[in-house]
């Protein structure tokens, strides 16, 4: 039996779509445990077309972007979405809200699970007059969490309770933080859902806000309460396989008109957040153009994605391995990112929630 002369190559493997490519190291103390004051205070990597970029501080905000430029920004609220109660036999639970599915039930993610089968009752309160109550109607496959059913009437929320049973839920690479609840909302969040803060937002004050006013840049606003979604780890190998969890989202008309004016006049439009950019997107997917919107979107967004309505991001420095990380490389490309990412760890630049911002200009995007 004669063999080939040669053996045929073996299919090549496009790396962006591979998990591992997506990780790097970061030394723990880059991790940010507070937010600067003020706000606006945080430093700014200004992603210019390739290979340039720039030191800024984010108050400078107004000098780099354009008079006719539209912000486009996620006003949602984090709830106290981090509930502790206890089973009927005393043992403790912790539970984090989600999102709502029907009137009083939630979704939430619950410690110890393996604890808390259907059936299962979880109190709120205090010990010998439990306020609240939440009995556990099913296990959530997609999630590993469990869908609670809080002991109300259809009509009464249980969002005006949160504020006596819950706390405002910080990451869990948070530890050491000293931040007060509302250093973790946005200064324009009006709208209570979220179980994470859309945390590009939360560089804007008041005063800046104004600033980009009188600059000629406008903002608008989209709603995306964030849930297991936008967190939610990458776990396959190949990062096509991984599914997104939808997450509430509403794009009203208002927006969309605003949008399509400032495309028609020449501006830009640019995403505070991946959650507004998934806001955008996902609603142009759905659609084929941007429409008004009040749904879920699951839109999942890594390279090779093409834009349809976002031209610049306005982001910060995201997880190893993260859905986010790869929703910012299908705008400047996976080494571009890695290469800044590790530019930022050298000039000592603060990571995560409470960390620094980037700012990736039009003319940055591929």
């Amino acid at each position: 039996m004669t063999r080939p002369d040669f053996l045929p190559a073996p299919p090549t493997v496009n790396p962006d779509l591979l998990l591992e490519s997506y990780d790097y190291s970061l030394p723990e103390d880059r991790i940010a445990q507070n937010p600067v004051v003020p706000r606006d205070s945080s430093r700014l990597l200004v992603v210019k077309a390739a290979p340039d970029y720039e030191h800024r501080i984010f108050r400078e905000l107004p000098e780099l972007l354009h008079p006719g430029d539209l912000l486009v920004m996620n006003d949602t609220r984090v709830i106290p979405a981090r509930l502790y109660g206890r089973k009927s036999n005393g043992t403790p639970v912790e539970v984090l809200l989600l999102e709502e599915q029907t009137p009083n039930q939630w979704l939430g993610l619950v410690k110890p699970g393996k604890r808390l089968k259907p059936g299962a009752t979880i109190e709120f309160g205090t010990a010998d007059r439990p306020l609240l109550t939440a009995t556990v109607i099913a296990v959530d496959q997609s999630t590993g969490g469990r869908l609670l059913q809080f002991d109300l009437p259809a009509e009464q929320s249980i969002l005006p309770l949160l504020s006596q049973f819950g706390q405002v839920p910080l990451p869990p690479y948070i530890t050491e933080s000293e931040a007060d609840p509302e250093q973790y909302q946005t200064v324009y969040a009006n709208r209570p859902g979220s179980a994470a803060a859309p945390t590009a937002g939360l560089h804007f004050t008041p005063d800046l806000l104004e600033r980009l006013r009188q600059q000629g840049i406008q903002q608008t606003f989209v709603t995306l309460h964030v849930g297991v979604g936008t967190f939610r780890p990458v776990e396959a190998t190949d990062i096509t396989q991984h599914q997104m969890h939808g997450e509430w989202v509403e794009v009203p008309a208002a927006t969309v008109d605003q949008i399509n004016q400032t495309k028609a006049q020449g501006g830009r439009i640019i995403a505070v957040g991946t959650t507004s950019v998934r806001s955008l997107e996902g609603t142009a997917a759905i659609h084929g153009t941007l429409q008004p919107y009040c749904g879920k979107t699951n839109l999942y967004i890594y390279p090779g994605y093409q834009w349809q309505v976002v031209d610049g991001l306005i982001t910060n420095f995201h997880l190893p391995k993260s859905s986010l990380m790869m929703l910012v490389s299908a705008l400047i490309g996976r080494q571009r990112l890695l290469d800044l990412y590790q530019i930022a760890i050298q000039d000592q630049y603060r990571f995560y929630s409470f960390g620094d911002a980037m700012l990736i200009l039009p003319e940055a995007v591929q």
